[in-house]
């Protein structure tokens, strides 16, 4: 049975951007006033500081608080950072994303906690000028102070989400193949622990993909996207573009048993953002497309929790949500906030 979660919205977006509302003095309360049709009403959490225009990923912490990255795509001039969001919702700046040598930019996007404590993310430095510059970073953690940031891959077109299981961290590639049609992305698996690494080209030749995922939207360019792998061990990946929801199996080797689309309905217009709570393994799934929360239960039924019309976020409303994630009874939301074409 489906139990109604609180949703506290994380507004990600700078006054000089959007016009968010006014600082609060204290969080919301855990939100309980519905939306139309019995959705859940989102309430905004967090203003972030004026120069962070771009939000993405998020990661949580077990003491309850959980770090944000933010590429400031809107505006990249205002550099790229990642915040660090307190139990009791205070901000604060975590670490400054080193730009990439070639682009003089960093991206950071998808973010996630190593069981060693540092933090590993996705640098998207993806233009058609400069293909394969995307990177994976890990960032060096000590006494709970970031140190440095260590390149672990190059090479990458559109480094998007990273995963952690067991001893890989799993990446999503969103354009593996640029200009395919459908169009071809994937996943790489990489060993903890490993720098340096050079990926091949063509990416399609290079021994870390481990699947690949095709998209069939006429116009959105965008494929293999969140991650986030269940208590069993599957991992799931969202499908930009098409809304739908891949499942792959693993033996005991770690060897890929089977690449499926496990959910795919009209209820869903697009999967960007994955969580799966490993107590009930139910799966958030940001609908960027539709300013949707999406819940998939076990048996891959997906439930609307929340949704609203296009807005500023100013409100709180949901504006181009790219991830959402469980902490305790809440669920809180990144508001993107950036256009893009289709």
């Amino acid at each position: 049975q489906f139990v109604s979660v609180g949703i506290v919205l994380v507004v990600l977006c700078g006054l000089v951007v959007t016009g968010c509302a006014k600082k609060q003095d204290k969080p919301p309360e855990k939100p309980d006033e519905k939306a139309a049709g019995g959705l859940i009403k989102a309430q905004l959490l967090v203003e972030l500081p004026d120069y962070c225009n771009t939000p993405d990923g998020m990661a949580l912490l077990p003491d309850g608080s959980f770090v944000l990255s933010v590429p400031n795509f809107n505006d990249p001039n205002a550099g790229a950072f990642i915040m660090k969001i307190s139990a009791d919702n205070k901000v604060s700046k975590f670490f400054t994303a080193p730009p990439h040598p070639k682009t003089e930019k960093a991206g950071p996007m998808g973010i996630c906690l190593a069981p060693s404590g540092d933090f590993y993310y996705a640098d998207n430095q993806f233009s058609p000028e400069t293909p394969q510059t995307s990177r994976v970073m890990r960032i060096v953690v000590k006494d709970g102070l970031a140190q440095e940031a260590v390149t672990v891959v190059s090479g990458m077109n559109v480094a998007n989400a990273v995963a952690i299981k067991g001893d890989y961290v799993y990446v999503s590639e969103t354009i593996l193949v640029p200009e395919s049609k459908p169009l071809i992305s994937g996943i790489f698996r990489f060993k903890i622990g490993d720098e340096g690494i050079e990926l091949k080209t063509p990416l399609e030749d290079d021994p870390h993909l481990i699947a690949k995922i095709e998209s069939y939207h006429p116009t959105i360019g965008f494929g293999a996207d969140g991650l986030c792998f269940d208590s069993k061990g599957n991992l799931y990946c969202g499908n930009f573009a098409d809304g739908t929801i891949h499942k792959i199996t693993f033996d005991e080797q770690d060897k890929v048993t089977s690449n499926t689309i496990w959910v795919k309905t009209d209820k869903m217009k697009c999967a960007d953002g994955l969580c799966c709570d490993q107590k009930t393994d139910r799966i958030l799934v940001a609908d960027m497309v539709q300013n949707a929360i999406q819940m998939i239960h076990p048996d891959g039924t997906v439930e609307t929790i929340a949704m609203n019309g296009d807005t500023d976020g100013a409100d709180g409303g949901i504006d181009q949500p790219c991830e959402a994630i469980f902490r305790g009874d809440e669920v809180i939301i990144s508001n993107m906030d950036w256009p893009f074409e289709g």
